[in-house]
């Protein structure tokens, strides 16, 4: 870890939400809006590039898999003195299946994401509740 990133801290400790529109572009959208808000946290390119592939896995799952509408929210969270970027998006629950089994999917196109937010995420969960389903994912980005 580099002195930058054990320095490195939000400048603005506001939770940010961003309702996620249910149609074609909106993970780049969505990617852009949160790459200016961790510009504004003053994180280091390899955090941020971490950041944005996580917000995007759990953002494109979130799209394919689930019933609108969708939120994303990114905040920065400390546990311990672990610092490190908390992303969660919640949907209405999954779809109901179209028929397809899941010895359709092709596996060389599918089925990666949530591998990658583990292999980033220093932690990382699922929550159902009565509103839908939670993905959380934290990014670590330096201790205090």
């Amino acid at each position: 870890m580099t002195t930058a990133q054990l320095t490195a801290a939000p400048r603005e400790e506001a939770e940010h939400v961003f309702p996620l529109p249910h149609a074609p572009g909106a993970v780049a959208t969505v990617r852009r809006r949160v790459r200016v808000v961790l510009a504004e946290w003053n994180l280091t390119p390899e955090v941020v590039a971490d950041v944005l592939l996580v917000v995007s896995e759990l953002v494109t799952n979130a799209l394919v898999h689930a019933l609108p509408p969708a939120t994303l929210r990114l905040a920065p969270s400390q546990v311990g003195r672990s610092r490190a970027v908390h992303i969660e998006v919640t949907d209405r629950g999954p779809v109901a299946p179209t028929g397809l089994s899941a010895s359709a999917v092709d596996p060389d196109e599918h089925g990666r994401g949530l591998g990658i937010v583990t292999a980033l995420s220093s932690r990382f969960g699922v929550r159902v509740h009565a509103g839908g389903t939670t993905r959380w994912a934290e990014v670590p980005f330096g201790v205090v």
